[in-house]
């Protein structure tokens, strides 16, 4: 097979997604993020990045890190949690039990988890005077048991019971939707996904007061608390005295005129969306503009994958075609034949258009070519080749190297 005229993956030090073609750097991202942010770094545990420096983020799978990084893009989110790690400020109202501070190493590898402990009937932290506005959001804590097994998380606006002993949602109620995520030494993030409907309301964090023996010691491990306004839960926002935020992500400008061959070529990405949320999230390679431009990208139609080619503003090709959008899928398209290969697979084809006059695409981004419909997902690789390919050759491209490699990709624990 040809070598990709441009290639981005993961630096060897798990700190940067950088262009190995060409040498001169020319195929690197412009990289904005105003603010610090979180990953999962190579040992497994959470750490801040700071601002300006774009996020690898490592998978975990039953607690340990597995796979090659994945490039991680975010849109702009709030903890409205003032104090997401310091469970005994006045701020958590202590309904029953009590909280001692600093008993255990949390998901950042500091002694710096707090327990909470059973009162008359179970321990319980309440958090309040946060208003809201009728919108979706995700309520989140990490949690690990000590001689309790369940967390149990109450809202306004539904209830979620998580069992840390074997890492499962037991039950959600009044249509909020429970997540729980298994991280480094037996920790848990826990969250429940509602739509607000009262501007007040309350937020409650419990130990399992249905198990017997109440005495006033026993609890679980709690850590890292994040209240923030979206339909999905994203990476952690550490808070101490007030709401933080962490600014929206952007990548664009790889590549230059010289790159891209305007008459035939290959645009190839592993990528995942962060949910199915209802947006557009697409890469591209275009003029700096909408005009001409070829995508790959997510639509706002659930697990639905698209292909767009526009020339002078005007649609030249149109091939959609479905997968499971936040699994990792290897996605293919090569212009001038018009064809789309996803997953080893060939599923679309549109022959129809004219290709490029000489020198008009010139950069590659996470987005459509304006800044708009931004790509917020995980990316593993680009690459982009300045001729077309064979159908075998896409076939190798977007094809899993083994049965392994595929299962261990998506995150599968059952096989």
């Amino acid at each position: 097979m040809a070598k990709p005229k441009l290639a981005l993956i993961p630096a060897a030090q798990g700190d940067k997604f950088y262009s190995v073609l060409p040498s001169d750097g020319v195929g690197d991202f412009d990289f904005t993020r105003a603010s610090t942010g979180t990953r999962i770094a190579p040992t497994g545990l959470i750490e801040e990045v700071a601002s300006g420096d774009s996020r690898l983020n490592y998978d975990l799978l039953n607690g340990k890190v597995v796979n090659c990084p994945h490039y991680l893009l975010e849109p702009a989110r709030t903890n409205l949690i003032t104090y997401s790690e310091d469970f005994s400020d006045s701020s958590w109202i202590k309904q029953s039990g009590s909280v001692s501070s600093n008993q255990t190493t949390s998901p950042d590898g500091g002694l710096n988890a707090d327990k909470l402990i059973d009162g008359s009937t179970s321990g319980v932290l309440r958090k309040q005077g946060i208003s809201l506005l009728a919108s979706d959001y995700t309520f989140s804590v990490f949690a690990k048991k000590d001689d309790r097994d369940y967390l149990l998380l109450i809202t306004s606006f539904g209830n979620g019971t998580f069992d840390l002993t074997n890492g499962v949602v037991v039950s959600s109620t009044l249509s909020s939707i429970g997540n729980i995520e298994e991280y480094k030494n037996e920790w848990y993030k826990c969250s429940l996904t509602f739509t607000a409907t009262a501007s007040s309301p309350f937020f409650r964090i419990l130990t399992d007061g249905s198990q017997p023996i109440i005495n006033g010691v026993s609890g679980i491990y709690i850590w890292g608390a994040q209240l923030e306004q979206s339909s999905y839960l994203t990476s952690y926002i550490p808070t101490n005295g007030t709401a933080i935020t962490r600014a929206a992500e952007s990548a664009d400008g790889s590549g230059d005129a010289a790159t891209f061959n305007d008459s035939e070529g290959v645009l190839m990405a592993e990528i995942a969306a962060l949910a199915n949320d209802g947006t557009y999230r697409q890469i591209s390679i275009n003029d700096s503009s909408t005009n001409n431009r070829i995508t790959l990208d997510f639509t706002n139609t659930d697990n639905q994958i698209r292909s767009f080619i526009s020339f002078n503003g005007t649609s030249q090709a149109l091939m959609v075609g479905s997968t499971i959008a936040t699994n990792q899928s290897k996605a293919a398209v090569s212009y001038k034949s018009n064809n789309v290969f996803i997953n080893g697979f060939k599923l679309l084809t549109d022959d129809s258009g004219s290709t490029f006059a000489s020198g008009v695409l010139n950069q590659l981004n996470f987005n459509r070519g304006d800044g708009l419909d931004p790509f917020y997902g995980n990316t593993r690789e680009v690459q982009y080749f300045d001729s077309a390919l064979t159908d075998a050759q896409l076939e190798t491209l977007t094809s899993w190297t083994s049965l392994q490699e595929m299962i261990t990709s998506q995150l599968y624990t059952n096989y």
